[in-house]
C-alpha cells in the first residue's frame, strides 16, 4: 500500500484542502492529531473529505491493520466464482494504486524562530520517514531555512518532494505559492516597487491578529506594521475561502494600520501540481 506523508505548513491549510478534497484517488486520508488542526478539518468535512485522526506514533500501527482488513476473500469461495474472483482481483489491482496519505500540519507560530523552525520539520521528516514511500514538503525556503533539506536528508532512503514553480525553482515562501511561484512573486514586487506592501492570502488576513497577540510573528507586530513606509495591503485571491470573511478581514487589517488595499489575481497551480508530481510518483511503483 503507497503511503505519502505531507509535512505542511500551517498557514498552507487552504491550499492543503484544495488538493486533498479534488483527489478521488485517495485511499485513505490521516490527519496527526495536535491542538491546532481543528480548522484543517473543518475546511477539510466542508469539502466531504472526512479523515481519520490518530497520533504520530499510532500511524504505522493503523497501517498495519488497514493492510491486514482489506480484500479478505476465501479462495475456496473465489475459486467456485471465476467470474468474481477476476472482478474482485481487478479490484485489489486499482486499490492498490491508490495512495494513502498521511498528512503533519505544523503550527503557524513556527515561523517566529526560523531555527526552531527547521527543526520541527527536520524532526518529522526523520519520524515520518520509516512508513512513508515519499514525502512532501508543503513549504517553501522560507527565507533559505529550508533551503538545504534535499542535500540534508540525501541518505534518507525515502525521497522529498517540493512545491515547486513552472521553472522548477522551490517556492520562496507562501507568498509565492499563492501567487503562482517566485517569478510571479517578483513581478508583484516591481508593481509595488517604492511602496511598502504586506501580501494577504486569505489565511494570514484570518491570523494576523492571533499572531501579533501570542508574539508569534515577526511581521505582524504593531513596531512593524505602524511604519509610515508600509501603505499597501496587497489582497491575494486564490479562490479559496469565505469571500466575504476574506474581504472583511483585509479590510479590518487595512483600517488598523492605515494601508490601502490593492487586488492581485492569485491562483492554486503550484500547490496543485506539485501534489499530483508526488502523489503519481508514489503510485507509480
Amino acid at each position: 500500500m503507497p503511503v505519502m506523508s505531507i509535512i505542511a505548513c500551517g498557514m498552507l491549510e487552504d491550499e492543503l484542502v484544495y488538493v486533498l478534497s479534488k483527489d478521488r484517488e485517495i485511499r485513505q486520508l490521516i490527519v496527526l492529531e495536535n491542538r491546532d488542526n481543528s480548522g484543517f478539518l473543518r475546511k477539510l468535512k466542508l469539502k466531504n473529505c472526512t479523515p481519520r485522526t490518530v497520533f504520530l506514533d499510532r500511524v504505522p500501527i493503523l497501517l498495519k491493520d488497514w493492510e491486514k482488513s482489506n480484500f479478505r476473500v476465501p479462495a475456496k469461495f473465489l475459486s467456485l466464482f471465476p467470474f468474481f474472483r477476476k472482478m474482485l482481483e481487478k479490484r485489489k489491482w486499482r486499490e492498490e494504486k491508490k495512495v494513502t496519505v498521511v498528512v503533519n500540519l505544523l503550527r503557524l507560530g513556527l515561523h517566529s524562530d526560523l531555527e526552531l523552525l527547521k527543526a520541527e520539520v527536520y524532526k518529522n521528516i526523520r519520524e515520518m520517514a520509516p512508513f512513508s514511500d515519499k514525502i512532501l514538503i508543503f513549504y517553501g525556503t522560507c527565507g533559505h531555512t529550508l533551503g538545504k533539506i534535499r542535500e540534508d536528508f540525501a541518505a534518507l532512503g525515502c525521497p522529498l518532494y517540493f512545491l515547486k514553480d513552472k521553472n522548477g525553482e522551490i517556492i520562496e515562501d507562501c507568498i509565492s505559492l499563492s501567487l503562482g511561484g517566485n517569478e510571479a512573486y517578483a513581478r508583484a514586487m516591481i508593481e509595488f516597487r517604492g511602496k511598502g506592501t504586506i501580501y494577504l492570502t486569505p489565511m494570514w488576513a484570518s491570523s494576523w491578529k492571533r499572531l501579533e497577540n501570542e508574539g508569534e510573528s515577526r511581521d505582524f507586530n504593531n513596531n512593524f506594521l505602524k511604519n509610515p513606509l508600509y501603505c499597501l495591503a496587497a489582497k491575494i485571491d486564490t479562490g479559496m475561502g469565505n469571500n466575504q470573511e476574506f474581504d472583511e478581514n483585509v479590510k479590518d487589517f487595512a483600517c488598523t494600520f492605515d494601508m490601502k488595499i490593492r487586488d492581485l489575481k492569485g491562483n492554486m497551480e503550484v500547490a496543485e501540481h506539485s501534489y499530483l508530481a508526488a502523489r503519481n510518483s508514489v503510485a507509480e511503483e
